[in-house]
């Protein structure tokens, strides 16, 4: 007699031998391990990298780094220190020490000198007189004069100049002021005659013109005032008393023959 069973009980016998014959088979593979060891030499070497090796083998790893950091540290600390005390020590007396001052005291010297030339233009005398205020010694400071004129930094003929220019056309002042005012900047005699002999021969055409505007400024006063003002203004900016005299003179004239009238001031 034939017993036939049904299709799905036949499909889950089958897969229920399938998983325990692979069963069996990883059972018996690690006796077959055992049964076979792999000789030290077959092995390749480990490595740890970074934090991932054991830790026991971790901490001379870090003593040793520590080690070299602390060793590096040391050793740029103490290099600084010894290149910063090199050339510190003013107390050096060696010829080289000296030497090395002296050119640091002439640098910083005409440091400072070229600081005021950007300012205004100086005489010799005003170079003179900052560099005196420094730590080079005396011939230094002419060699340095004489380097700056060569290099047309100081040029007291420019400075006339624009004395004239500022003082005579743009101030009004007279010849005496100009040459009052070449006097105090500590220029060269010679040269104040020179360009007072360049300035132009107009001096009492100007000093009318600053009278005859300076009375349109003193208002209603009566003359004796007016003459009284004009005359110390005049004076005041270098003009001599002859042409202060012909300047009142054409001043009160302009104002049209307004009455005089007394007036104490």
């Amino acid at each position: 007699m034939v017993h036939f069973e049904p299709a799905d009980e036949v499909a889950s016998l089958s897969a229920a031998r399938r998983k325990s014959a692979a069963r069996g088979t990883a059972a018996t593979r690690p006796a077959e391990l055992e049964a076979a060891p792999i000789a030290d030499e077959q092995l390749a070497p480990v490595t740890y990298l970074g934090d991932g090796g054991p830790a026991a083998s971790s901490g001379p790893a870090v003593d040793s780094v520590a080690g070299v950091g602390a060793g590096v540290g040391v050793g740029a600390g103490a290099g600084v220190g010894a290149g910063a005390g090199v050339g510190a020590d003013d107390g050096d007396d060696t010829p080289e020490g000296v030497a090395s001052r002296a050119a640091a005291d002439r640098e910083h010297a005409e440091g400072v000198l070229r600081q005021r030339l950007r300012g205004r233009s100086l005489s010799v005398a005003e170079a003179r007189a900052v560099l005196g205020g420094t730590e080079v010694a005396e011939h230094e400071i002419e060699e340095i004069i004489e380097r700056f004129i060569e290099l047309s930094y100081i040029d007291e003929g420019r400075l006339a100049d624009q004395i004239v220019h500022s003082h005579h056309e743009r101030k009004g002042l007279g010849r005496s002021g100009v040459q009052a005012e070449m006097r105090r900047r500590g220029l060269d005699q010679d040269l104040i005659l020179e360009k007072l002999d360049e300035m132009p021969d107009d001096e009492t055409e100007r000093a009318i013109e600053i009278a005859v505007k300076r009375v349109g400024q003193l208002g209603r006063l009566d003359d004796q005032t007016i003459d009284r003002r004009l005359n110390a203004f005049l004076m005041r900016k270098g003009y001599s008393s002859s042409i202060v005299r012909v300047a009142v003179k054409a001043a009160l004239a302009s104002r049209g023959g307004s009455p005089s009238r007394v007036r104490f001031q």
